[in-house]
């Protein structure tokens, strides 16, 4: 454990450091967003966070792959790399600078979704290709059954989880913050999953994307809480979107269902209800503007200002409120996720429905203050 925090530590202060330089690249290249009527944000902002984001993960996998811990995890592994080409931890580090280039060039020329699209199918084919593939599926038996199934579905997730994070950066520190918490409870759960498989050896590549990916978070959140001195644009939401769903893959894609019991019903499904826990947020947003916009007769990527932090701010929460009510909602999901590997289902499930109706209250508190401060008109008789 150790050596991971290690790389949490590395990540977070190489992109903390890196920060002001992105910032500074920003405005010089024009890569700035300006105040459009959907936006929260009262003036110009630079969005390059992304690239800070890139150097801190990229730094801490090359500090990774120099300590004899997790060596093992860096080298070339035939099994999953063409001759010449790198083994999957390289390899997501490669798709993920593609990516992040990508968002770049979007965030100073403005791309067409299409050529975004294109780009991020690549870039998740690159790494389905070196081995970063959805091979079963541990709910009910089900097994991929072709390797061109199994690139197909592995592409759709995570082009779908690069999209989700991208939809849900509405809000200073929203997206960094709901990816480091997200990402903190699948560690704690992939952590303790290597620990029971792998007992032999606690080295993994998933666990080492996640705590990069933590790091540089940890380390971006610092300019861009509210009111936030950066945006980290779409480099940034999509390279964690990236980072997530690979990880996500090491872990969840890859369990044999012919070797699970019964007794590890739920911590051998968990791996793949987990990620869709992490990032429940991301995804619920996600899937209602797809379906609001094309019930409206509009492209499923035409602007609005009906997300969820929208609606937030709408019930009267300021800014930084509706962003630490977001918090709230993924930590219960992600680590609610967490304890089902630790705590009995009843407990949980009672501990989760009394999480859940307290941030019910949480959420609707303004209109609850509101409606009790509402002065009481006495009736006029006669």
């Amino acid at each position: 454990m150790k050596v991971y925090v290690l790389v949490i530590l590395i990540s977070a202060m190489v992109t903390y450091l890196f920060t002001p330089f992105a910032r500074w690249l920003a405005l010089r290249i024009g890569a700035v967003t300006a105040v459009r009527a959907r936006d929260v944000h009262s003036i110009p902002t630079p969005r390059l966070g992304g690239a800070a984001m890139l150097v801190g993960v990229g730094v801490s996998f090359v500090f990774a792959s120099q300590i004899p811990f997790l060596q093992g995890i860096f080298a070339k592994d035939g099994a999953q790399c063409s001759p010449g080409l790198c083994d999957s931890a390289w390899a997501i580090l490669i798709g993920g600078a593609f990516v992040t280039l990508l968002g770049v060039a979007d965030d100073v020329w403005d791309l067409d979704w299409m050529v975004k699209f294109a780009g991020q199918t690549i870039a998740a084919g690159f790494v389905a290709w070196q081995g970063v593939q959805l091979v079963s599926l541990p709910i009910a038996g089900l097994t991929i059954g072709s390797p061109r199934s199994s690139l197909l579905v592995t592409v759709f997730v995570i082009v779908l989880v690069m999209n989700a994070v991208n939809f849900v950066d509405g809000l200073d520190g929203l997206a960094a913050g709901i990816v480091a918490i997200g990402g903190s409870g699948f560690f704690i759960y992939t952590y303790l999953l290597t620990q029971q498989t792998s007992p032999g050896s606690y080295a993994s590549v998933a666990i080492t994307v996640l705590a990069a990916v933590i790091g540089a978070c940890l380390g971006f959140l610092p300019h861009n809480f509210h009111p936030a001195k950066i945006f980290m644009g779409d480099s940034g939401s999509m390279l964690l979107g990236f980072l997530m769903a690979s990880a996500s893959i090491l872990v969840a894609g890859q369990i044999d269902p012919s070797q699970v019991t019964v007794g590890e019903a739920i911590p051998a499904y968990a791996p793949l209800l987990l990620p869709a826990a992490v990032l429940i947020l991301p995804l619920a947003d996600m899937s209602m503007a797809v379906l609001r916009r094309l019930a409206a007769g509009k492209s499923p990527f035409a602007p609005d200002r009906l997300h969820i932090h929208h609606r937030l701010l709408g019930l009267g929460h300021s800014h930084m409120h509706a962003v630490i009510v977001m918090y709230m909602w993924s930590a219960v999901f992600a680590f609610g996720g967490v304890a089902l590997f630790l705590i009995r289902f009843q407990v949980m499930a009672i501990i989760g429905a009394v999480a859940i109706a307290a941030m019910i209250v949480v959420t609707l508190w303004p209109r609850i203050v509101k409606r009790r401060q509402r002065p009481h008109i006495p009736a006029v008789k006669g």
